[in-house]
């Protein structure tokens, strides 16, 4: 027995099809799928310092930047790779167009000026900072930190002022986790995935069932690298926390602490302190005899330990960190981004320079792809997810929590006798591939929130 078709449904399928072309051809225009879904979120065309902050012929933005504290040696070669980073956007340098391939001359056609102001590593500090160059610079973008609790009070405050923030440095899993922010961007590394990444290095080259003693600053960055670091040690490799240290930020005596992992029975000092904290309490711990007796681990390392400590201190010590520049020897950007840095500077740069560097030029693609400096057009701008070839292979940002999805190197300190000159510390153990060491997505929380 036949069926009669109803001749409704040819009209709905008709009326579908009509939607769905339509739907789809918009996909293709740029900034078009962005405006509809702005329209839903009923944000407004003025946003934060959007469009006055754009009226002229340059863009703002604002450096806030550990410039003292014990993170001033990081804090102070960001502010080198920043300035490089602008210095060659400006110009149009064919290194800028190779991750921002839009971009002829500055951002969008407009010059970029900046201010930097010296966070002192405090958080209070950095948001005032923020603050000056949001209401009295008209910054449409503020970026700069080492400290996590500076990274994290910073996106907090520029998140309400609609002003996006780009984290440098912050090694706290809760950046991108339970304090992420719609326009709060973290690109580098962090303790997940530092302690990921070193952990089967670690249990490798040191053995399964070692006990460890821990040295944690006390705020964010020190609580959650020690939990990242002890969770993938103690289950992949048998690893037991028989002392943790927990001690003030910027501490200078770190007696009482090492006489407790002196006693303690460690096999293995793993020194979370970063900066001039970790120079400090490894030092320290140097002329207490512990390195004699302890195997020493600095899972998430500034590159300015092995100068500051040297290698008859640092040989053999494993680490996770942003950027060496040996990495020139395997990747063309890296090779252009190092001889840049040198032909400015006369040095060479550090993970800290490299972090500043990228953030720029990824943010001045992000503007380019955006065709706008409209802030929440911009971040879904990043939200897309554009893969772009940096210094160290595909970088981009994740849509869902704003972590930055970078490769890294896994490092040892060498011997002196094979060193080839004083700036040649480290060893490349591995490239960790940044994919494949981030958490998963909403692992430790994060609610972007609204673009409004």
């Amino acid at each position: 027995m036949g069926t009669t078709k109803d001749p409704r449904h040819d009209a709905n399928r008709r009326s579908f099809m009509r939607t769905s072309a339509g739907l789809a051809g918009s996909l293709l225009i740029p900034g078009l799928y962005s405006s509809h879904l702005l329209a839903a979120e009923n944000v407004p065309e003025k946003l934060g310092n959007f469009p006055d902050g754009v009226a002229g012929d340059s863009v703002f933005v604002g450096l806030t930047c550990d410039l003292t504290g014990p993170y001033s040696a990081e804090g102070t070669d960001e502010r080198r790779g920043y300035e490089l980073a602008i210095e060659q956007i400006n110009n149009g340098d064919p290194l800028a167009r190779k991750i921002s391939p839009l971009t002829k001359k500055g951002v969008l056609g407009k010059t970029i000026k900046y201010g930097v102001a010296d966070s002192e590593t405090k958080p209070n500090t950095a948001v005032q900072a923020a603050k000056r160059f949001i209401h009295e610079n008209k910054a449409m973008m503020v970026t700069g930190s080492v400290s996590s609790a500076v990274a994290i009070a910073l996106e907090k405050a520029c998140n309400v002022e609609r002003t996006i923030f780009l984290a440098a440095i912050s090694g706290s899993n809760e950046t991108t986790g339970k304090d992420c922010q719609r326009y709060g961007f973290r690109l580098c590394y962090y303790a997940y995935s530092a302690a990921k990444a070193i952990s089967p290095v670690l249990i490798k080259n040191i053995g399964k069932d070692k006990k460890a003693a821990y040295l944690v600053p006390d705020y964010t960055y020190g609580h959650t690298t020690y939990d990242s670091v002890s969770e993938f040690t103690g289950k992949d490799g048998g690893w037991k926390v028989v002392s943790q240290q927990v001690h003030p930020l910027g501490a200078t005596d770190y007696s009482s602490y090492l006489i407790n992992i002196a006693n303690s029975g460690a096999e293995v000092l793993v020194v979370i302190d970063y900066g001039l904290d970790a120079v400090n309490s490894i030092k320290q711990a140097s002329q207490f005899g512990l390195l004699k007796k302890m195997t020493l681990v600095v899972p998430y390392m500034s590159p300015f330990l092995g100068e500051e400590l040297g290698p008859d201190i640092m040989q053999g010590v494993y680490g996770a960190t942003g950027f060496w520049w040996t990495l020139q020897d395997k990747y063309e950007i890296a090779k252009d981004f190092v001889a840049a840095f040198e032909k400015k500077y006369k040095m060479k740069p550090h993970d800290s320079a490299y972090i500043a560097w990228l953030n720029l030029m990824l943010w001045a693609d992000a503007n380019e792809r955006a065709g706008t400096f409209h802030p929440a057009k911009v971040v879904m701008a990043y939200e897309k997810e554009q893969k772009r070839q940096g210094p160290v292979g595909e970088v981009w940002f994740r849509g869902a929590d704003h972590q930055g999805v970078v490769n890294f190197p896994i490092v040892r300190g060498k011997k002196p006798s094979d060193m080839k000159s004083k700036e040649d510390l480290f060893d490349i153990v591995a490239v960790v591939n940044g994919a494949e060491a981030v958490a998963p997505v909403g692992h430790f929380g994060c609610k972007l929130g609204s673009y409004a």
